[in-house]
């Protein structure tokens, strides 16, 4: 099997020393605010705690720290909301750091091991499956693993996404639908699958548990751009510890 599938950071751990690359999809909000960012021309650095160990790592790198959803403001309305980072009063940053428990960790152990590291989400789906495509990953000589970030319950256990199982349900089955020497595992089968059966994934996005908590904490709009299916062509990679849309 050469494209693999799998849940969170220890997932991500198991699977990416095997894997050329590593897939990260965290659509409520991670890498869909990668996404954002990038088209705007900002590099963003993945970081793992939005803690005083991120503002010093953001002055180090020269980088803009971006804060809580909460915490924005008219000046510095820079956050993991990709609504806020799209109707911003001000000029994006040459490069933010944006700190998120799953996908940014996800996008360090991988990148950690060595493996090369792409930004998916439902904005960009189709356009990450040409694009690995293209470069020959899921193949015998370049693995692939895609890997649903999920949620975190109170006890920091992983929770499983319904937004994040569609999300890479869709590069998957992207690269299925392109066919060629590639072998799905079971578990890549099944999330391409649940994709290609989902009539309304617009639907599911907003009425999922993570879609209605963001509606509760006072944040539809980021529902609403998450939902942009296939509305991008930007495919993030990771390139000396910042995605940037690569040439």
């Amino acid at each position: 099997m050469t494209v693999s599938f799998g849940w969170g950071p220890v997932e991500a751990r198991a699977l990416g020393p095997a894997a050329g690359c590593v897939v990260v999809v965290d659509v409520l909000s991670f890498t869909t605010a990668v996404g954002v960012a990038v088209e705007g021309g900002t590099a963003v650095l993945p970081y793992r705690w939005r803690d005083a160990t991120a503002a010093a790592y953001a002055r180090e790198r020269d980088a803009v720290l971006a804060v809580g959803r909460r915490e924005a403001t008219e000046a510095h309305p820079w956050s993991l909301s990709p609504a806020a980072l799209r109707s911003a009063p001000v000029p994006m940053p040459d490069r933010l750091v944006l700190p998120s428990p799953n996908g940014s960790t996800i996008a360090a152990e991988a990148a950690a091991r060595g493996a090369t590291v792409v930004a998916a989400s439902l904005r960009n789906h189709s356009a990450v499956a040409r694009r690995l495509a293209d470069e020959g990953y899921g193949t015998a000589d370049r693995p692939l693993a895609v890997i649903a970030s999920g949620e975190r319950w109170p006890d920091g256990s992983l929770r499983p996404a319904l937004e994040d199982l569609l999300g890479a349900g869709a590069v998957l089955a992207g690269l299925r639908a392109v066919g060629g020497p590639r072998t799905l595992t079971p578990e890549a089968t099944a999330a391409a699958t649940l994709w290609d059966a989902t009539e309304d994934p617009v639907a599911a996005l907003h009425g999922c548990d993570s879609g209605r908590e963001l509606y509760e904490y006072g944040f539809p709009q980021d529902v609403a751009v998450a939902a942009e299916i296939d509305r991008s062509t930007a495919v993030p990679f990771l390139v000396d510890g910042a995605f940037q849309e690569a040439p």
